[in-house]
């Protein structure tokens, strides 16, 4: 049995480093460098899920940061995870939400509870 995620160094640019390689991901192989649009709250603004995959677009960004706030994971996890809310069967990558977490900060109430 393959492994779920992997990836694999097709092509190495001697003098700027830059790789081509194959992801694959448990919803989708892909290569890279690849485009990838954003929806930060589990939407993407302007296009419709048809028109990306029409346009060959494999794979989505989200922000868990934002996903946690809105729609949130009570919302997400009714619509049988992100792919479902999405209504999206390709692969997803989301990040951390660090960054927001760290800029966001002041807006925060931290106790000691």
């Amino acid at each position: 049995m393959a492994a779920p995620l992997s990836l694999r160094i097709g092509a190495e640019c001697p003098v700027t480093r830059g790789r081509l390689c194959r992801l694959r991901l448990p919803h989708q192989a892909l290569h890279t460098p690849v485009f990838m649009p954003v929806g930060t709250q589990g939407t993407l603004k302007g296009i419709a899920v048809p028109q990306l995959e029409a346009l060959g677009c494999h794979i989505c960004l989200g922000n868990t940061y934002h996903l946690g706030m809105r729609p949130g994971p009570d919302l997400i996890a009714k619509a049988n995870g992100l792919h479902g809310f999405m209504n999206w069967r390709r692969a997803l990558l989301t990040d951390s939400g660090g960054f927001q977490m760290v800029s966001l900060v002041e807006l925060a109430e931290v106790t000691e509870e």
